[in-house]
């Protein structure tokens, strides 16, 4: 029974991400998938992903082997080899009726590589963890081109696509005056606190995509990327300016309005305009 309902969601969230927001001829859809033990890069259509051979962040052709998205495992949509995350992105999430200074410049912090979770794998909560870890939907721009010391005007040809994700966060460990720690890496960087996905999509307008998140059902965050306090060009040329960015890296760019904790049980979904619905069940470890 769970499986046909993780394939019931896997379907499901293909067609809502083509047709939720209406048809777009100019819009990739990209999906790295597990078939019959292979692993392979494909570009989705409807309810089919077609493989592609070769690099997907450089020369890649598509082939004739197409598999029904229901029957395929969706993995990460991409490996990358740094993932960064931004503070403060949204005047939404930011307290106070003006921006700070800090945050009239791009924030960005380090996530782990171990964090990142497909669609439909569980955000496990540690044992330990307090019963105050939250969501945060964010657009995560993904980078196509090594990426230093780029102008502003340019930023946009490094950028392969964007695509959904959660910058899961452990307020405690983050904010506890007394007991927070010195860093953010187990607050946002424990294994599975970075689900991203399902599909990387390019053509796309990214700096004005309706951005959710559902809980349970429930609409708790709803904003458009607009909102965002920098763009994605800016992002791109302000961190490319101190770090080399290479293909497959991930930025999330922040998050707007309010969060909240997640509990055991609860079913997240973030759906990004022309990307597609991430799910995520969640459950916390036994002690």
């Amino acid at each position: 029974m769970m499986r046909l309902m993780r394939l019931w969601a896997v379907a499901g969230c293909a067609l809502l991400g083509a047709a939720a927001f209406g048809e777009n001829e100019d819009v990739t859809r990209y999906a790295r998938f597990e078939v019959d033990g292979a692993v392979a890069y494909g570009v989705v259509e409807g309810d089919e992903v077609r493989e592609l051979e070769g690099d997907l962040f450089g020369e890649h052709q598509l082939t004739d082997r197409v598999h029904a998205l229901e029957e395929v495992t969706l993995l990460v949509p991409c490996e990358p080899r740094q993932v960064f995350a931004l503070a403060g992105n949204y005047a939404s999430h930011i307290p106070g009726e003006e921006i700070p200074e800090r945050f009239q410049r791009v924030q960005p912090f380090l996530k782990t590589i171990a964090s990142l979770t497909a669609h439909e794998q569980d955000i496990v909560i540690p044992a330990d963890a307090s019963d105050d870890v939250h969501y945060e939907a964010e657009l995560v721009i993904v980078i196509g081109r090594e990426a230093s010391n780029v102008a502003l005007e340019d930023a946009m040809d490094y950028v392969f696509g964007v695509t959904a994700g959660n910058d899961v966060s452990e307020r405690f460990w983050q904010n506890d005056p007394e007991h927070r720690d010195v860093q953010w890496w187990r607050a946002k960087g424990a294994d599975t606190f970075s689900p991203y996905g399902p599909f990387i999509a390019r053509g796309l307008d990214y700096d004005d995509l309706l951005l959710e998140l559902r809980l349970n059902d429930e609409v708790k965050q709803s904003e458009r990327t607009s909102g965002m306090v920098h763009d994605v060009a800016s992002i791109v040329s302000y961190m490319s300016q101190y770090v080399t960015l290479f293909p497959g890296d991930l930025i999330y760019t922040g998050t707007p309005g309010t969060t909240g904790p997640m509990e055991h049980g609860d079913i997240v979904e973030i759906e990004l305009e022309g990307v597609g619905v991430l799910r995520n069940p969640v459950v916390r470890e036994s002690e």
